[in-house]
């Protein structure tokens, strides 16, 4: 590029800057209007919020905030809840929303907490003096949303039981293997079985593909993988939002085709909106064919691969769990074919030979609320240096089979403030360490200079924090790990009160899962380093990937979220879009929209497993021991000032760390170096964008070992 072309270029920029400008100004014009009639239209004696939210593409709660008149004269806000897939809970996603509280009921009204001092785990002499000598909430933390808290007496110890007849048991059947095909629909290769051929695909709607698939393979297919091409985005210039373009995609109306609505045991039906994976689900007018569109990026990033090497990932995977489950079967997503794998795990005999009961929906909700997933976090000046020596990424390899060894089993105890004041220093060592999900407030030393050791609700929106200014006190709820980690940190001690809390057995329910997936999953990574072909290396590098996504998605699938459901009414029938819906998109025909309907009746919705594993791995983020190396590795043992952010499994330094690495599960991965001076980042797009150049400039330098 010349400094003519350069200068040219800098012209265009400038107009799209005023375009956008205007764009916006526009916008806020158009929706300042919206909002005043909103208002006026509240005026009317007989206004109704759920007649209005869809006329104006809001949502009950956003036509409430503008007008408050029209909120109902006793209300009781529900859970709020993230649209999800049903199958595939991502680990990864913002963490969980808050419930409602009791009427009357705030976090702190509960009994006397029981203090575990700065200096052991010992009682403070009186719950009375501790309770009145504690520091006065911050700011941040008083504007904070409350969080769940258990109600008192009768009425919380309730919760303490299962759903009736609600048990994960051994399956007695046997899944049934879909025949699936590969498709790139950006070169049209299409590989059925040992086959590859090429489809004739002048465009890439969903009607196309159908229609060019079934006319080269007649019968069977039951499964077709996208392994590039992203044909669902293919009208994303025409839609404000990635989702829409994808929602349009699906639901075009498709001769001979319709909807699916689900078959025998399979209770998956419907189109599943998702901006990167979408899943479309259709069945023929004449009943005799279903399948389903995915995206391979549910399983690995399949990295330019063809769809031979795709095909060829998958049958090393299938190959692999074979060798473990004589009945495995590849399911359509990893959360299922996960959970589907562990279910073949359950006892036939002995303890737990009759399965594993499912918590009540209360306890299920409140784990829902409270139990956050991976930590993300991006710490700015002057938290860091506004020029980095260094951007240093260490990623945990299969993190979470790190943290499967011990899960938490049967009805769980109650512990009140009261019960556990009453125990000795062992006892509440012991229950710490066991599997528990407390209820604390939380107080950060008054010369603390590290980064925040323990999630609490952020100010005005969904997400977690991590408080670590000295001083500041809160109230959050946090598993066994983490509370021991700030007890026990190699810094100084923090101050936690129990306000309540939750106690199960400690069991294995996973191990024996946990422990068949790591095996495969090292056998296919030794085929990555190891095989002399190098399509096979790469096939065997994705199937490793496969298997990690395996436990990863399985273990949130047990989380079992709240269902979202997403649906489409004509706009000339507005007055049928439910009155709990979130308005999502419209369109001249249609409106679309998505609303919460509460927890299934899944025998396997196990919350209590996947917090206590993301609480365990949120703690080793911050500090874990290597007993062969006599080391420890985490964000507290580098210096203060050094950590630039955190993302799931990862954490990012200024300065390089002596941690060791074997390839083991839960090893801090040196994956990415680059060097600086660096302007820090302040946004997500920007770390991703120094992560990414940082990983490449590793590679040019050292050969990167194992597989994260």
């Amino acid at each position: 590029m010349d400094a003519k072309t350069y200068n040219a270029a800098l012209a265009e920029l400038r107009a799209d800057r005023d375009e956008i400008k205007k764009a916006r100004a526009a916008l806020a014009k158009l929706e300042n209007t919206r909002d005043k009639k909103i208002r006026a239209l509240a005026a009317y004696d007989n206004a109704n919020a759920e007649r209005i939210a869809p006329a104006a593409g809001l949502s009950l709660a956003d036509i409430v905030q503008i007008a408050p008149a029209l909120a109902p004269e006793s209300l009781t806000p529900p859970a709020a809840t993230a649209a999800e897939n049903p199958e595939q809970p991502g680990p990864a996603e913002a963490p969980d929303t808050e419930l409602a509280l009791p009427d009357g009921e705030t976090p702190t009204a509960a009994a006397d907490p029981a203090v575990i001092t700065p200096a052991a785990t010992a009682l403070a002499p009186s719950t009375a003096e501790t309770t009145t000598s504690a520091p006065p909430a911050s700011p941040a933390a008083q504007a904070a949303k409350p969080l769940a808290s258990i109600p008192h007496g009768p009425d919380g110890d309730r919760w303490f039981a299962h759903t009736p007849n609600l048990v994960s048991t051994h399956p007695n059947f046997t899944q049934q293997a879909r025949s699936t095909v590969f498709l790139d629909t950006a070169t049209g290769i299409l590989v059925h079985r040992d086959q590859t051929l090429r489809l004739a695909l002048p465009d890439t709607r969903a009607a196309t593909i159908l229609q060019a698939v079934f006319h080269t393979v007649p019968e069977g297919t039951e499964r077709i993988f996208i392994t590039a091409g992203d044909p669902w985005h293919h009208q994303a210039d025409q839609y404000a939002f990635l989702k829409d373009a994808v929602a349009a995609w699906l639901n075009e109306p498709i001769d001979g085709w319709r909807t699916d609505t689900g078959r025998g045991k399979d209770k998956m039906a419907g189109h599943f909106v998702h901006p990167r994976n979408p899943v479309g689900r259709y069945q023929s007018d004449n009943g005799r064919h279903h399948v389903e569109i995915r995206s391979v990026g549910e399983w690995f990033d399949p990295e330019g691969a063809d769809p031979t090497t795709v095909r060829d990932a998958f049958v090393l995977l299938w190959k692999a769990l074979r060798a473990h489950w004589n009945d495995a079967v590849l399911m359509g997503s990893p959360s299922q074919t996960g959970r589907d794998l562990w279910t073949r795990t359950i006892p036939t005999r002995g303890q737990h030979a009759d399965g594993y009961p499912v918590l009540s929906e209360e306890l299920r909700a409140l784990l829902h609320a409270t139990a956050g997933q991976g930590r993300t976090e991006l710490l700015a000046p002057p938290a860091v240096p506004a020029q980095l020596p260094a951007l240093v990424e260490y990623d945990r390899t299969f993190a979470y089979a790190k943290h499967t060894w011990k899960s938490p089993v049967g009805t769980p105890r109650r512990i009140t403030a009261q019960t556990f004041a009453s125990w000795s220093e062992k006892d509440q060592i012991k229950a710490l360490y066991g599997c528990g999900h407390w209820h604390v407030r939380v107080t950060v030393p008054d010369t603390w200079n590290h980064v925040g050791l323990l999630p609490a609700p952020a100010p005005g929106d969904r997400a977690w924090h991590y408080p670590a200014t000295p001083g500041t006190t809160f109230t959050t709820w946090a598993g066994g790990p983490e509370i021991h980690t700030a007890l026990a940190n190699p810094i100084q001690p923090w101050r936690i009160e129990i306000l309540d809390g939750l106690l199960f057995d400690d069991g294995k329910p996973l191990d024996d899962w946990a422990k068949k997936l790591k095996d495969a999953w090292a056998t296919l990574a030794a085929q990555a380093d190891l095989h002399g072909d190098p399509a096979q290396r790469h096939a065997a590098r994705l199937a490793s990937r496969a298997v990690r996504s395996l436990l990863l998605y399985g273990i949130g699938s047990f989380a079992q979220r709240p269902r979202m459901v997403t649906g489409t009414t004509p706009r000339a029938q507005e007055r049928d879009v439910p009155a709990d819906a979130e308005i999502i998109g419209f369109t001249d025909e249609t409106i679309t929209w998505q609303r919460p309907t509460g927890f299934t009746r899944d025998p396997n919705a196990h919350p209590e497993w996947a917090a206590a594993i993301w609480s365990g791995a949120r703690a080793a983020l911050l500090s874990q021991r290597h007993r062969d190396d006599n080391a420890y590795a985490g964000a507290l043992h580098a210096p203060p000032g050094s950590v630039v952010a955190f993302r799931t499994d990862a954490v990012y330094l200024t300065t390089p760390q002596p941690w060791p690495y074997h390839g083991q599960p839960g090893d801090y991965l040196h994956k990415g170096h680059l060097a600086g001076p660096l302007a820090a980042p302040t946004t997500e797009d920007e770390l991703l964008t120094l992560r990414d150049a940082g990983r490449a400039a590793l590679q040019k330098t050292t050969a990167t070992p194992g597989e994260a």
